[in-house]
């Protein structure tokens, strides 16, 4: 039988690249999926906005579910819910369809306050970073996945083979993780009879931000989270046309550019891991990691005229450093956090985040609007997360 830390992170690790998986490939079918439920191409920027608000509506609200059913089983209701609004969003019936995209984004919010609160309890204190990062690499593992199959699958077998192939792929995990259930859930949970009620109710979710108040850190770590988030998805968003628009990149050029900087994330998120086990004081290196993060991606646009190696060399950088901060993250909050907690704390410091991720780039595009300038919003971006970074700092040394 394996360890009790392979086991959680084996189980975590699987539900996270998978759901993963199945999320990125959502882009990737966007105008033949929006063809077939008979909505425009441009409907696609719906669905990525009502999936973000699935995931806030899981970790806003999701608390005592999750608690009522136990993690695993959680992680499972959550793929069970992907799949069916991978097949509710793939059907002929115009802006309902939309609702699958609401699913899809619930069905992913388990991931993060679930994965949490099975590793907090199964990981040795001496590798408990590395471990959350690694299980954090599912995200780019899945998406780097979903890049290499599922665009020849349709060029291949069609649609309705690919649809069906990432629907299949996420009901079976649901079985995979069975055997998980006993070890991981444990027989502690206790009975939640009213957590449906808690998904509408508006005093869950305050009640959920209010436990960051639980530890003197959690404020700053979920404030560096969201600065991080922000950084992360104006960088996912539009590294591609930056590279594309001030560099004179084919478009086939940019996508290298971004696979070399999701590449760069997933090693970078294992190293940052290993990097704080070793180090110790994991919230003084995310700090630093914000000023480094916000030098990378000031490289980034000095970049610009000096060749394809240093574009490619600095898109490396940015995602090992910039976007490799994830999984350090996760396990502080979870370190800090009361036991009892570790869910609920990591739900609202995560969304936080996706709050953040949601904004960044909605500001950064009218940043470009107004000043026509890519290099004017990403060194904006840059700014926010070095402040973050050194208020951060001076948190730490007050406390000293």
């Amino acid at each position: 039988m394996l360890p009790l830390w392979a086991s959680a992170l084996a189980a975590t690790l699987i539900v996270q690249t998978v759901s993963s998986f199945a999320n990125m490939a959502i882009p990737l079918l966007g105008p033949p999926l929006m063809e077939r439920a008979g909505l425009s191409p441009e409907s696609i920027g719906f669905v990525s906005a009502l999936s973000s608000a699935g995931i806030c509506w899981f970790l806003a609200c999701g608390g005592p579910m999750l608690a009522h059913y136990g993690p695993i089983r959680s992680l499972q209701i959550g793929l069970a819910f992907t799949g069916a609004g991978l097949f509710i969003l793939s059907q002929p019936i115009g802006l309902l369809s939309l609702l699958g995209a609401l699913a899809i984004g619930f069905g992913s919010g388990p991931n993060t306050p679930a994965g949490s609160q099975i590793l907090i309890r199964a990981a040795p204190p001496r590798h408990r970073t590395l471990i959350f990062s690694i299980k954090q690499a599912g995200v780019p593992l899945g998406g780097a996945l979903a890049g290499l199959i599922i665009a020849p699958l349709v060029l291949s077998h069609g649609l309705t083979t690919a649809l069906w192939t990432v629907i299949g792929v996420t009901l079976a995990t649901i079985l995979i993780a069975w055997p998980f259930r006993r070890r991981l859930d444990g027989e502690e949970q206790r009975s939640r009879p009213g957590w449906a009620r808690s998904l509408l109710s508006w005093s869950t979710m305050t009640r959920s931000l209010a436990t960051l108040r639980a530890h003197p850190s959690l404020p700053w770590l979920a404030a560096l989270g969201a600065s991080f988030s922000v950084t992360q998805a104006c960088l996912m968003a539009f590294t591609a046309t930056y590279v594309v628009t001030q560099h004179g990149a084919s478009l086939a050029e940019a996508g290298r550019v971004v696979a070399v900087m999701h590449t760069a994330s997933m090693v970078g998120r294992i190293t940052m891991g290993w990097a704080a086990d070793r180090i110790g004081a994991a919230m003084r290196h995310l700090a630093l990691q914000a000023v480094a993060s916000a030098l990378a991606v000031c490289l980034l646009m000095a970049s610009s005229g000096h060749g394809a190696w240093a574009l490619y060399g600095s898109a490396a950088v940015v995602g090992f450093i910039a976007i490799g901060w994830n999984g350090v993250h996760i396990a502080e909050l979870a370190r800090v956090a009361p036991l009892e907690l570790v869910s609920d704390v990591t739900s609202a410091a995560s969304l936080c985040g996706f709050v953040g991720s949601i904004l960044g780039p909605l500001i950064f595009a009218m940043l470009v609007g107004w000043t026509g300038s890519y290099a004017v919003a990403f060194l904006t971006v840059a700014a926010q997360l070095a402040a973050f970074g050194m208020a951060a700092m001076l948190f730490i040394r007050r406390r000293g």
